[in-house]
């Protein structure tokens, strides 16, 4: 699966509940880290995908990533097998 294929699966998603993450990694002094964070929430599907294409194109950084997922309301979501995530790995912040 591609990445417009993970998109897409986020947006069709029968959960009502539209989080776009943002995953990047900021400077410190002398060390890096990895951040992931909400950085869009909506019930409408049309605005989530405006916004992810909005992102995409508009990054600040070329190491930004950014996440489509559809998630249900009144959810605890780390009981789910896959809730809402990034992954930075080791090399990434090399």
């Amino acid at each position: 699966m591609n990445y417009q294929d993970y998109i897409e699966l986020g947006l069709n998603g029968d959960e009502p509940l539209k989080i776009i993450l943002r995953g990047h990694i900021e400077k410190l002094e002398d060390d890096k880290v990895g951040v992931v964070s909400i950085v869009y929430a909506t019930t409408d599907k049309a605005k989530a995908k405006k916004i992810i294409e909005e992102l995409n194109d508009n990054k600040k950084s070329p190491n930004d990533y950014y996440m489509l997922y559809s998630v249900a309301l009144d959810t605890d979501l780390t009981t789910l097998e896959h809730y809402p995530s990034i992954v930075i790995t080791k090399d990434d912040l090399l």
